[in-house]
């Protein structure tokens, strides 16, 4: 009786360690991989997009060049693109062009005049001719295209004749924006690889722009730049990253108009594109699968991501085998206790030896919690990395939008100088053939040299301003020293760095803090908070929007006390939400660029560092708002925990 009850017993226990097991395995899955492959998602999809917006700034700059003076010869092209470096900054691009508009009547005198061309080469270009040959009210022909070698196929393009290329065209124009191509087969590409092209309009200058109709009436041409998307996306992603994770890039079409069906047409990248066969690819990780959506020149991007089976999406084993053998050793010391009872005859010695049964399953019970003490420490351990890195990626975001901020005034101020350059250059030309010059040459050339020194003066101030607010955001969040400062200053600094995101999202912020406010507390510790609220702002409240307003404000609470109020008019949180929104590993966002500690991480630094308190409240449809409530000066650790 007594040997069946202990095996009962053991098979008992032995089926609780297999859901003990089970249950950790889980959560390992849940916690670790999940996390892992998130990071690497978010990665990819925001180098891709970065990398992306720095080419993008090209355009910008060749734009400007254009807005100085509509009348740029070959040379002056050439000159310009040679000093981008486009071998060594930028190897992603295939070709940069510039597309001019012709009108039917003019077509004759147009290619005659490219022909007589011999700014660069000496003999001109007595082949060239307009491909394919069409009539038509207008042509946009490629004029220029830099490099000329290997894109011979490019020069004299009718892209009028092309309708993917007339639709990006004719939306670019009214728009006055840059406009990306949906995917095409390059020309000037003999292996067929996916490739695409962005273009930005150029105008004439001194004509109005504010209407469409006025647009096209001023319309010059088009500056655009030619990728392959392969070699654009081996510039974003690590190579030994795509041994466990696929990548998979698909046109969703102009975000004004209806998604293309998917298919092959509207591929533009595989990470999987060389693999021979099946059998050479790694099993796919179930439940790995995330998805982003980019905004390529006016086109959704759909990037789409899935986890390889390996060891970088593996979950560690040491603590499930430990659990699993402290359970069968006490599942078999139970069933053994019980077994050695059914022997009642002597009752000292049946006794004696249940005491010593029981003192040996005290000491196994207290080995078994030692042992599952130390797996709770490590996954607690694991926690904490995981908002370490969530810490990480965000001062890794304030590093990107700030060098996305300081390319565009830096690549005015490049472009300023090489046409301040060019101005001199031609006026020391005139000046060396003695042919004279009037006043009123003498006076324009003055005024544009001093329009472009105002330019350079305004770019440069503006990229030192961008550095000053960088660093100071960066040492506070990077030191953790505890200083005397205001808090206007380190509100202006931290919004400085989130310009781009703002930008992009088409947020107007809204600033009423008043000057006087001075605490004696952690500057970084505070900036990492703001920092937090705005991206939840981006992320979360205007999800789905195209603009949005966010109010920041403060005011004194007594004497000690501050009052900050961050409120937005974003889409707002359920009840359910705002009950777990401090919960960590929460968010509505798995998957799609939330990890669930930003809005913990805010929690603890408020509580823990500040000595603060937060509140947040919100209801669906009508916003969020946050308020914190911080003291000017806060306790020291050692006085708070003698209090």
């Amino acid at each position: 009786m007594m040997r069946g009850r202990g095996y009962l017993a053991f098979f008992v226990g032995i089926c609780l360690t297999a859901w003990t097991c089970y249950f950790v395995m889980e959560e390992q899955q849940r916690l670790q991989v999940q996390a892992s492959f998130q990071r690497d998602t978010e990665k990819v999809a925001r180098d891709t997009q970065n990398r992306l917006q720095i080419y993008f700034d090209t355009l910008h700059a060749m734009k400007g060049m254009y807005a100085l003076n509509d009348q740029i010869d070959r040379l002056q092209f050439h000159r310009f693109v040679s000093e981008l470096k486009v071998e060594r900054r930028y190897p992603g691009f295939q070709a940069l062009q510039f597309v001019r508009l012709v009108p039917e009547a003019e077509l004759p005198a147009f290619v005659e005049r490219v022909r007589r061309d011999r700014a660069l080469e000496p003999q001109g270009y007595p082949g060239f001719h307009v491909h394919p040959a069409t009539r038509r009210p207008l042509h946009y022909l490629i004029e220029y295209t830099e490099p000329l070698k290997g894109n011979e196929n490019a020069f004299g393009l009718d892209l009028a004749a092309l309708p993917p290329h007339l639709k990006a065209l004719e939306l670019g124009r009214d728009s006055g924006e840059i406009v990306a191509t949906e995917r095409i087969t390059l020309v000037q590409d003999a292996s067929g690889e996916p490739g695409f092209v962005a273009r930005a309009p150029v105008y004439r200058v001194g004509m109005p722009q504010e209407t469409t109709a006025q647009r096209r009436e001023a319309l010059e041409g088009f500056v655009a730049i030619v990728f392959r998307v392969n070699a654009l996306m081996r510039e974003v992603i690590e190579p030994s990253l795509l041994d466990h994770l696929h990548v998979r890039i698909e046109d969703g079409g102009f975000q004004s108009g209806k998604p293309p069906p998917p298919g092959t047409d509207t591929l533009l990248y595989d990470s999987d594109g060389k693999v021979e066969s099946e059998q050479e690819r790694s099993e796919n990780v179930p439940g790995l699968r995330a998805q982003a959506v980019l905004s390529v020149g006016q086109r959704h991007w759909i990037v789409k991501f899935e986890g390889r089976a390996g060891a970088r999406y593996g979950s560690s084993r040491l603590p499930v085998v430990l659990i699993g053998l402290v359970g069968i050793i006490i599942s078999a010391l139970i069933a053994a206790l019980l077994v050695a009872n059914r022997r009642e005859s002597d009752v000292r010695h049946g006794l004696e030896f249940s005491l010593q049964e029981l003192e040996l399953q005290k000491h196994n019970a207290e080995q078994a919690r030692n042992d599952l003490s130390r797996v709770v420490v490590t996954l607690k351990q694991a926690q904490t990395n995981l908002q370490t890195s969530e810490k990480m990626a965000s001062l890794g975001a304030l590093v990107a939008g700030v060098a996305h901020e300081l390319n565009t005034p830096i690549g005015n101020s490049l472009l300023t100088a090489t046409s301040l350059g060019d101005m001199v250059g031609d006026f020391e030309r005139r000046m060396k053939e003695g042919g004279g010059m009037k006043r009123s040459a003498l006076d324009a050339l003055l005024t544009d040299a001093r329009k472009a020194c105002d330019i350079m003066s305004s770019s440069l101030t503006r990229a030192a301003d961008l550095i000053t607010s960088f660093k100071q955001v960066a040492v506070d969040q990077a030191s953790g020293q505890r200083r005397r400062f205001r808090l206007d200053e380190v509100l202006h600094d931290t919004l400085t760095t989130y310009a781009a995101q703002l930008r992009r999202k088409g947020c107007a912020v809204t600033v009423d803090v008043p000057a006087d406010l001075e605490f004696d507390s952690y500057p970084g510790s505070l900036s990492q908070v703001l920092s937090n609220l705005i991206g939840n702002a981006l992320l979360h409240g205007f999800d789905g929007r195209d603009s949005g307003t966010l109010l920041i404000s403060a005011r004194r609470e007594g004497k000690d006390l501050v009052l900050l109020q961050m409120k937005d008019n974003g889409v707002g949180m359920t009840d359910v939400v705002l009950h777990k929104i401090f919960d960590p590993f929460f968010t509505t966002k798995m998957g799609q660029g939330g990890s669930g500690l930003g809005m913990n991480i805010v929690y603890n630094i408020v509580t823990g560092v500040l000595k603060g308190t937060i509140r947040v409240e919100s209801v669906p449809a009508a916003g969020t708002s946050v308020l914190l409530v911080l003291p000017l000066s806060p306790a020291p650790e050692e006085e708070a925990g003698q209090a």
